[in-house]
């Protein structure tokens, strides 16, 4: 069993607000994979669903975010999972937006979030960090994350999410590398034309010169005449 988290704050005022990237996420997989209908439970909206055979339990806190570690620890206890089976999907200011990275363990690196759910389970859970960029200086970051995403944000926003959902099921199996994978096909395709499938005449679009056909083979010698001169003359008249 997993353990789905997104951070965030209650209320149709903050709904928008890049510091809700987590609850969007969560919002986005419950839709897309059927999720069970939300419950007010642990301090908290939840929600199960099954990913590949495997049971997630999906969780909102509403709290408010700097005490969402309340609601983090009551779910693990109820359901007795461990931290290593916990997945908090939060805003990073320290990463582009639209960028995503998976990160196990460490500091929370001011996130009042994982400040406290790290007071209540630790610090051994893995985290799905959301890029949401930084406004160039610390005094403004709380009005920053606390307002909503720019119409112009709203394409890379939506990549970003259908790619964490894409991948949420990989990420019930525990395996990091390729949920990220499914989130680069959204936020980064290949480029059309590139690989095996590029068609004929794109070396050529691309400044480079085409390959020469191959000459046609050299006839083969004729054999050498062995005979004499004589011989020669001989086999003219008969």
């Amino acid at each position: 069993m997993r353990l789905f988290v997104g951070l965030g704050n209650p209320g149709a005022k903050y709904a928008g607000n890049r510091h809700n990237i987590g609850f969007m996420v969560i919002d986005r997989i419950a839709a897309d994979h059927g999720a069970a209908p939300w419950r007010s439970k642990f301090q908290a909206e939840t929600a199960e669903l099954s990913l590949d055979g495997e049971k997630v339990i999906l969780l909102k806190p509403q709290t408010f975010m700097n005490l969402s570690g309340q609601a983090v620890g009551e779910a693990a206890r109820f359901y007795k999972i461990a931290p290593g089976d916990i997945v908090v999907f939060h805003d990073e200011l320290d990463l582009a937006p639209g960028k995503a990275r998976a990160k196990t363990g460490g500091g929370h690196a001011g996130h009042n979030g994982l400040r406290s759910i790290h007071q209540h389970i630790g610090a051994d859970y893995d985290r799905i960090r959301l890029g949401i960029g930084h406004p160039g200086h610390k005094d403004k970051v709380s009005a920053y994350v606390l307002a909503d995403f720019a119409k112009a944000e709203q394409d890379w926003l939506d990549d970003l999410l259908r790619g964490c959902s894409d991948g949420a099921a990989a990420l019930a199996r525990g395996d990091a590398a390729k949920f990220m994978n499914a989130v680069a096909l959204r936020t980064a395709p290949p480029r059309s034309g590139s690989g095996a499938g590029a068609k004929p005449g794109k070396a050529a679009a691309a400044g480079k010169a085409p390959q020469k056909a191959a000459p046609p083979p050299e006839p083969a010698p004729e054999p050498e005449d062995a005979r004499s001169a004589l011989q020669k003359l001989a086999d003219r008249f008969r």
